[in-house]
């Protein structure tokens, strides 16, 4: 069993420009990029943070942006079998976009979402694996948010699957509750929230990357063609925080100091 099961362990923008997709994300976040052609569809940049690797980057297959797919970030969901998770997860209600397939050197994957239709994918990594870069640093995703119709409910699927636990309840007002998670019991920090988001297009995951200054990144998505959609705004804990498009329509988020 890997010790990373139920906890995120890869990100991935799958975009119609890559080149230019990876330009921004260098300059915004100061991610490096290197290609790695042994991954998935064959041209694969990773992108990487103090010399480790954080995240991936691809073209949109032409049949999957055919059948609506379109720029998005999406996360990796760490298992022990992907064939019998992808199995528990139908029989939840959740739905198998891509069956599982092995990529050699990397793992088993399988794309999946959770019955409200927040995808995501599942991986059994080869060998022990490796975590991404602790939060806090530059280039690390610092937080994970489920934008969904029906958060309890979908606390329940993830919980099921994955072993999540529930964490502090922040009442919201009119906007309802944000809840926290932890992605296991034992997990002394939060991974994420959860929350009813009626504006959202559809239920989604987002996912904050670290940056060493907030306002000093507002400038560079701007520069670089993105859009800032909410924020800059304080949370808990004294960060702050952007919601943004990049220039491909993707959508991300942003955490760091006010400078």
């Amino acid at each position: 069993m890997t010790d990373f099961a139920g906890r995120f362990v890869w990100y991935e923008l799958m975009t119609t420009e890559p080149e230019a997709a990876e330009a921004f994300y260098r300059s915004v976040v100061g991610w490096d990029a290197a290609p790695f052609p042994g991954g998935p569809g064959g041209g694969y940049t990773v992108l990487s943070a103090g010399g480790r690797g954080t995240a991936g980057l691809m073209a949109i297959p032409p049949e999957a942006y055919q059948a609506g797919a379109r720029p998005a970030w999406l996360g990796y969901l760490c298992v022990d079998d992907v064939d019998k998770a992808a199995a528990r997860l139908r029989a939840a209600g959740g739905a198998v976009h891509l069956d599982a397939r092995s990529i050699p050197g990397v793992g088993r994957i399988a794309m999946a979402a959770d019955p409200q239709g927040a995808a995501f994918y599942l991986i059994a990594p080869e060998g022990a694996g490796e975590p991404t870069p602790p939060p806090g640093r530059a280039g690390s995703i610092d937080w994970h948010e489920l934008h969904t119709t029906d958060w309890e409910a979908a606390f329940g699927f993830y919980a099921d699957q994955f072993g999540w636990a529930k964490g502090e309840a922040m009442p919201m007002g009119p906007m309802g509750t944000y809840q926290l998670f932890h992605a296991g019991p034992g997990d002394p920090e939060a991974a994420g929230g959860m929350m009813n988001s009626p504006a959202f297009p559809r239920p989604a995951w987002l996912y904050y990357f670290h940056v060493d200054g907030i306002e000093q990144a507002v400038s560079r998505v701007e520069a670089g063609g993105g859009r800032v959609l909410q924020g800059p705004h304080e949370v808990p804990g004294g960060g702050w925080i952007i919601q943004g498009l990049d220039p491909q329509g993707a959508m991300f988020a942003l955490v760091g100091p006010r400078r």
